[in-house]
């Protein structure tokens, strides 16, 4: 079975993380088959909106570590860069429903959506530089504007996670439920019976104060992101982590 599953009724996508058993974490495969999904639903006139859902307790671990460090990327043109960046220019509304961890992009991705649902089990972290890296998916712009930059400093620096209802109280997530998926899917039906093109321009009227700001700034994460991934401090932190995980 796929390990991103997709369907669609009444005008809204649905791609579901399918890797419960690793916590989804995503694997370049993982990035393309979204990728893959969201180019075709931004094409077709047929798909209203997208929602992002995952199996089991846990939104995404991030990025598959051991996948990762068996292939970093190495340009834009990689795996995990394209899909952040079918993530920024998507022109639908982008729906998101968070439960459990949601580490690294897994919370940067939450950026890029127009609205995110999530449960009380949901538990939020970037802890990039504890792995020597750098933050990535605009967040260094985006996260700062949206909780203010000593929040922002606070949590990019020391890794720490935050609560649903600390999101919630930073407006990352606009609602807490235990029926998050129920009611992201009643609220993407409701966007998906609204007249399209109004919402595909309101959507680009709401971005375009810093969708080309966020452009630079995640050209310049990419290559930095890149760089410390070349680092002794990188190369450290993740085999410290790869041997913590391997103990567990």
């Amino acid at each position: 079975m796929s390990e991103v599953l997709a369907s669609s009724e009444g005008g809204v996508l649905t791609l579901t993380l399918n890797r419960a058993l690793k916590m989804n974490a995503i694997t370049r495969a993982m990035y393309t088959e979204l990728s893959g999904h969201m180019k075709e639903a931004a094409g077709d006139f047929g798909i209203r909106v997208v929602v992002l859902t995952a199996q089991g307790s846990n939104f995404t671990a991030g990025n598959d570590i051991f996948d990762f460090v068996d292939a970093p990327p190495t340009g834009p043109e990689s795996e995990g860069f394209v899909f952040l960046q079918q993530l920024h220019n998507f022109p639908k509304p982008l729906i998101a429903v968070v439960q459990g961890n949601a580490v690294g992009i897994g919370t940067t991705m939450l950026l890029h959506c127009d609205v995110v649902l999530a449960t009380p089990s949901a538990r939020f972290s970037m802890p990039f530089v504890s792995l020597g890296l750098v933050p990535e998916a605009g967040s260094s712009y985006l996260f700062p504007q949206l909780v203010g930059y000593q929040r922002a400093a606070k949590i990019f620096l020391t890794g720490e996670s935050f609560s649903a209802d600390e999101a919630k109280e930073m407006g990352l997530v606009s609602t807490v439920t235990d029926e998050a998926l129920q009611e992201a899917m009643t609220l993407a039906k409701k966007i998906a019976n609204q007249p399209p093109t109004a919402v595909i321009n309101t959507k680009a009227l709401l971005k375009s104060r810093s969708h080309e700001a966020v452009s630079a700034v995640m050209d310049v994460e990419g290559e930095l992101f890149r760089m410390a991934l070349g680092s002794d401090e990188a190369m450290q932190a993740f085999a410290k982590f790869m041997e913590t995980r391997g103990k567990s």
